[in-house]
């Protein structure tokens, strides 16, 4: 029998992520943040391909995000209430990591296992931050399915995509757990 690590079982069993609106400064500092990043590239890479970069941005880059949406959710016909809350949630964040999906060219590695590498890559970042004693929120938001968006305002290339935004700080209130789901109405058991 394997010898179990039973403080990072019972962590995984009961992580919660923090909603991003409810983080504030202090956020991790780049010291801090690069030990968050080594452990998030620690996540399966089937082909070693790294199809994945990271986008830091800080609070001066995320006001400059904040500031675009306007314009861009008017071009996208996007309902003010969604732009305003994207804005708020980008505006408002002490620190986001964009994990940009960055295929790489590879005849045994198809793009749907590097974007869920990316995928990984982001989960690996949120466990690593709220283990860190930091609060911590994935998200996407409408902005960044937008090509045209992310080209002018993340420079990503027309192969990229955002697999994920890791927002980071200090929790200011502890978000109430939620019913998590019901392993019997999800599993199926397939013994022959």
């Amino acid at each position: 029998m394997p010898e179990a690590n039973a403080a990072a079982l019972e962590f995984l069993k009961t992580r919660r992520s923090q909603p991003a609106k409810t983080l504030a400064s202090p956020a991790p500092d780049r010291a801090a943040l690069t030990k968050l990043l080594t452990i998030a590239a620690r996540a399966p890479d089937h082909g070693k391909l790294e199809p994945w970069r990271f986008l830091v941005l800080e609070p001066q880059a995320l006001q400059r995000l904040a500031g675009t949406l306007a314009a861009a959710g008017g071009r996208l016909r996007i309902e003010p209430e969604r732009v305003a809350k994207l804005k708020a949630q980008l505006g408002g964040s002490p620190l986001a990591v964009v994990v940009v999906g960055s295929p790489r060219p590879s005849e045994k590695i198809p793009k749907v296992e590097q974007m869920m590498s990316a995928g990984a890559v982001c989960m690996q970042l949120l466990n690593a931050a709220l283990s860190a004693g930091w609060g911590a929120n994935w998200v996407t938001g409408w902005a960044v399915h937008d090509p045209e968006w992310r080209e002018r305002n993340l420079g990503l290339m027309p192969e990229e995509w955002v697999a994920g935004v890791v927002h980071i700080g200090t929790a200011r209130i502890n978000a109430p757990d939620r019913p998590r789901p019901n392993l019997d109405q999800i599993t199926e058991w397939i013994c022959a």
